[in-house]
C-alpha cells in the first residue's frame, strides 16, 4: 500500500511539471519587463494606494508583497496600501490552478472576491489611521527578496517550479496516506462539516511565512478537502515572506502585531460567512 500511494503520488505530481514550468516561465518574464513599473505604480498611488494595491498585489510577482513591506517601513505607502497587497497576494495559488487546469471562471471569482476585501479593508484601515510619509531609498526587489531575479527567467523558472514541485509531492503523499488510512469521506467530514473552524485554522495556515501556505490552501481544495471559505481565509492571511520582512524592517511591534490581527480578522470574517452560506467558486 505505502508503495501504491507513493507511485500515485509521484504520477500526479510529474504530470503538472510541464504546466508549472511554462506557467512559472510565463511569470518570470512578466516581472523582469513590468516589475519595476508596477512598483512605481504604488509608491505614486497616494490615497488610492489601496486600490492600487490590491489590483497589482494579484499579479504573482515574486516578492512583491516583500516589496510593499519595504515601502511601507519607509512610510512610502500607506497602512492601508500595504494590508490591501497582502491581502491581495495569492502567492503560489494562481501557477497551481493554472497547470491543473482550473476552470478561469472559478479562478477569477477568487481573485475578485480577495481584491474586493482588500480594497474595502485597505480603505477603512486609512480612513481609521492616516500617517504622513516619509522619504526613502528603497532597492531594487531582487535585493530585497531571494527571488533569484539574477538568474534569469528560466533558471528563475526552472528554481520555483522545483520548489513547488516538491512541496506538491509531500502535500500529496500527505493526502493520499491519510485518504488510505482513514478514508475520503471521513476525511472531508473532519473539515467540510466544520463551517467555523475550517475557516480559522486556514487562516493560521496563511500565516505560514514561505510559499508552503498558499500550495497547501490550494492543494486541499482541490482535492476537496477544504470548502470555499476555508480557502478564502488561507489565501487571505497569506502574505508569502512578505509579513516576515514586515516584522524585520518595521520596528513598531505593537504595530506589526495590529496589522497581523487585522489579516486575520479580514480573511477569517469573509471565509465563515461563505462557508455558513454554503458558497462555492
Amino acid at each position: 500500500m505505502i508503495m501504491d500511494i507513493i507511485a500515485d503520488s509521484l504520477a500526479d505530481s510529474i504530470r503538472l511539471l510541464p504546466f508549472l514550468f511554462l506557467t512559472y516561465l510565463a511569470m518570470e518574464f512578466l516581472e523582469h519587463k513590468a516589475g519595476d513599473r508596477l512598483q512605481a505604480a504604488i509608491r505614486r498611488a497616494g490615497r488610492g494606494g489601496p486600490l492600487i494595491g490590491s489590483i497589482l498585489g494579484v499579479f504573482p510577482q515574486c516578492g512583491f508583497s516583500t516589496a510593499a513591506s519595504n515601502l511601507y517601513a519607509g512610510r512610502i505607502i500607506t497602512v492601508g496600501t500595504l494590508i490591501a497587497v497582502y491581502l491581495s497576494t495569492s502567492d503560489e495559488m494562481l501557477p497551481i490552478m493554472i497547470s491543473q487546469n482550473v476552470a478561469v471562471p472559478v479562478i477569477v471569482k477568487i481573485l475578485a472576491v480577495k481584491v474586493t476585501v482588500a480594497v474595502l479593508v485597505g480603505f477603512v484601515a486609512d480612513c481609521i489611521r492616516r500617517k504622513d510619509k516619509q522619504d526613502m531609498q528603497i532597492g531594487h526587489l531582487c535585493e530585497q527578496h531571494h527571488c533569484h531575479c539574477e538568474d534569469g527567467i528560466w533558471k528563475s523558472a526552472l528554481r520555483h517550479t522545483a520548489e513547488i514541485f516538491v512541496y506538491i509531492m509531500l502535500i500529496s503523499l500527505l493526502l493520499n496516506g491519510l485518504i488510505a488510512g482513514i478514508g475520503e469521506d471521513a476525511l472531508s467530514g473532519l473539515i467540510l462539516d466544520r463551517p467555523v473552524l475550517g475557516p480559522v485554522i486556514a487562516g493560521l495556515v496563511g500565516f505560514i511565512p514561505n510559499c508552503a501556505a498558499s500550495v497547501i490552501i490550494t492543494q486541499l481544495y482541490l482535492e476537496g478537502m477544504l470548502g470555499a471559505g476555508s480557502l478564502l481565509a488561507g489565501l487571505l492571511t497569506g502574505t508569502g515572506v512578505g509579513f516576515l520582512v514586515l516584522l524585520r524592517v518595521n520596528d513598531n511591534r505593537k504595530e506589526n502585531l495590529g496589522i497581523a490581527g487585522i489579516l486575520y480578522v479580514a480573511g477569517v470574517l469573509p471565509g465563515i460567512l461563505l462557508e455558513l452560506a454554503g458558497v462555492s467558486f
